[in-house]
């Protein structure tokens, strides 16, 4: 292994096992893997959630799944959510890999940085990427905690009661989102990156840094004082009684 590039391969650590076998729970739970897909797109930022979803699904490959192409995409620019990686980084990791790796540019500019216009732009280039590609499923690095996150979010901002779906078809792209790390809680995947040599520095975003997430998550930070469990519970109630609308970007 080239030195500044880390690769995590089985055979795993102990966490590496409970990851995949999360994943693998994921997978077949929610259906989220075609048995005949060949292709499948990620979306690569190259933060400790992404390169873990990029690790653990290429190591399942053939093994209960289809052996099916990866290939990740990139989307950078001068601000853009992200771990503050630069593209020659990525690409080495997916070459060693075997996977390709597509980049698109952001054009947020400081005066035009808002983190719904941002998102908004980021998925469409990652959706028009994915289908010039002709992989039709796309895996985002969203885990237990953000869906707790987006839950408490559309609550109390919009009074839904709505967190991430494992799988949701986006009509207008004729794509779906899937959602592998659902089962995966954020300190998991901390230990995991830290363990296998990729954790990088977090979102260098100056809008990012003071969104309403953040404050989400301080909340449910201070509610976990009281309750310990509260973003596991909080992620078990999205799957089970809320719903991530399917609208169009």
């Amino acid at each position: 292994m080239d030195i500044g590039i880390p690769i995590a391969t089985p055979p795993w650590s102990s966490l590496g096992k409970e990851l995949e076998s999360s994943l693998r729970k994921a997978l077949f739970d929610f259906s989220l893997i075609d048995p005949h897909i060949d292709k499948v797109a990620i979306a690569l930022s190259g933060g400790k959630d992404s390169l873990s979803l990029l690790f653990l699904l290429h190591a399942i490959r053939g093994r209960g799944f289809p052996h099916f192409a990866i290939h990740a995409i990139h989307v950078d620019g001068e601000f853009s959510c992200g771990a503050g990686v630069n593209a020659a980084y990525l690409n080495a990791i997916c070459q060693k890999l075997n996977v390709n790796l597509v980049i698109r540019s952001s054009t947020q500019t400081k005066d035009t940085l808002e983190c719904y216009r941002c998102s908004r732009e980021r998925r469409k280039l990652i959706f028009e990427a994915a289908k010039e590609l002709g992989a039709n499923t796309i895996a985002f690095g969203h885990h237990r905690d953000d869906s707790a996150q987006t839950l408490l979010l559309n609550l109390l901002h919009k009074a839904e009661f709505a967190a991430n779906l494992p799988k949701i078809y986006m009509h207008a792209y004729d794509v779906t989102i899937i959602r592998p790390l659902i089962y995966i809680d954020e300190k998991s995947l901390s230990q995991f990156a830290q363990q296998y040599g990729f954790q990088r520095i977090t979102c260098q975003c100056p809008v990012g840094q003071n969104s309403k997430r953040k404050v989400v998550d301080q909340i449910l930070s201070d509610l976990e004082v009281h309750f310990p469990h509260v973003r596991s519970n909080l992620a078990k109630a999205g799957l089970l009684y809320g719903s991530d609308k399917a609208k169009s970007p």
